[in-house]
């Protein structure tokens, strides 16, 4: 399956990636709506860890055996074999944060404007993730290894 890699050695800290991911997961998919007039704010599905001269983006890596679908008390995070997307169901999360907690990546994580949790979907209605096609340098690739 073709998963979300990042290439330390490139990523510049920008943040671009998350200012994609919000306006992906916006309700007006425009970058000024979603960041000025749309609240709760959309919150990003992945992140950036810095640590000096050194980022990463952080997001799901869609495990192949996935901690949080084997923690999850309600069902809500079920791992699709068929694509191998781990995904997660709002509708019955019921905001235990179980799966945050076995999260190895520490890429769930809880939405504070409702009682669920929140995790990178791989943008599914595009055919490449926001984040990996707003990346500057290509520090972000989509694809199998």
């Amino acid at each position: 399956m073709k998963r979300i890699y990042c290439n330390e050695d490139v990523c510049i800290g920008c943040h671009l990636c998350e200012i994609a991911c919000v306006v992906e997961h916006s309700r007006s998919k425009d970058i000024i709506k979603a960041y000025k007039e749309e609240s709760p704010r959309p919150i990003p599905r992945n992140m950036v860890e810095e640590e000096g001269a050194l980022s990463f983006c952080l997001s799901c890596r869609h495990c192949d055996e996935p901690a949080c679908v084997e923690a999850c008390i309600a069902g809500a995070m079920i791992k699709d074999y068929e694509t191998g997307v781990v995904k997660n169901q709002p509708e019955k999360c019921v905001g235990c944060w179980s799966c945050i907690m076995v999260c190895p990546r520490g890429a769930i994580k809880p939405d504070p404007s409702k009682t669920i949790v929140i995790k990178c979907d791989l943008c599914p209605d595009r055919e490449i993730p926001a984040c990996v096609a707003a990346c500057p340098n290509r520090a972000l690739v989509y694809e199998e290894r």
